[in-house]
């Protein structure tokens, strides 16, 4: 399909994981992507690599989104090279977990940079024109973890729970300008951070098997699978949906004891 022909798409962190995977999909279905990433060694991999497979343009800027100023260049790049911006997919996010009394001022700080401010960072620098055009989708990647709580993983929900806020406030606020901002919350993903994760522990294959046998469908999410969804969003098709989260995470959410 080219749902989203003609279209521009900035997707950040699209180095590699969730983000490259949602970067290719909207490629494949007729989009100019941008990959705003921090990396320059695997955002000019990921750009290089979708354009050879799809024909399609891609740029690649360098885009720490906790900097207003490298957003504010990543976006004027993008305007320079295809026109507007049509898609804003905000997936760059990290991971701090702690117990909550053992959280420090910059664990704090580094979390909220990132995986909320840094997303707003981005809605508010792309969100003039696409009212001017009045068009346009924002997709927040988010995670299970914006409605669903571990013990020991302070404050990464905090900034999700809140990110939903972000995602549902901005879907109201801008849905009679004919834009569309929705989330996606994806489970244990199939990426290279699960595979370096499961390195870490010592037994690679023992630490798969062990996460894998709690996901009640038996595997990993795979990040074209949340792909898959983010180009529904991007697309005119989903523009009556407004201010949702679409959770992929093979039921793990929904499971009550066992």
């Amino acid at each position: 399909m080219q749902r989203l022909q003609g279209k521009t798409a900035i997707v950040t962190g699209a180095g590699r994981g969730i983000g490259e995977a949602i970067a290719r999909r909207f490629s494949q279905e007729g989009a100019n992507v941008v990959i705003a990433e921090l990396s320059p060694k695997t955002g000019k991999a990921a750009a290089a690599s979708i354009a050879q497979e799809t024909g399609n343009r891609t740029l690649f800027v360098e885009t720490d989104v906790t900097d207003p100023a490298s957003v504010q260049n990543m976006h004027q790049q993008t305007v320079e090279e295809f026109g507007t911006v049509d898609i804003l997919v905000n997936n760059a996010g990290i991971a701090v977990f702690n117990e909550p009394l053992d959280c420090t001022v910059d664990d704090w700080a580094k979390c909220m940079s990132v995986d909320l401010e840094g997303v707003w960072t981005c809605c508010k620098t792309v969100l003039p024109g696409m009212i001017e055009q009045n068009n346009g989708a924002i997709i927040n990647i988010i995670s299970n973890h914006a409605f669903t709580v571990i013990k020991a993983t302070f404050p990464y929900p905090v900034a999700k729970h809140a990110l939903l806020g972000l995602t549902r406030s901005l879907g109201l606020e801008y849905a009679d300008r004919g834009i569309a901002v929705n989330a996606i919350s994806p489970g244990y993903t199939d990426t290279q951070i699960a595979e370096d994760d499961f390195v870490r522990t010592g037994d690679a294959a023992k630490a798969r098997a062990e996460t894998e046998a709690k996901q009640p469908v038996g595997r990993l999410c795979r990040p074209s699978e949340v792909a898959a969804i983010a180009a529904l969003l991007a697309s005119e098709e989903a523009r009556f949906m407004i201010g949702e989260n679409i959770v992929i995470d093979g039921g793990v959410s929904i499971r009550m004891y066992e």
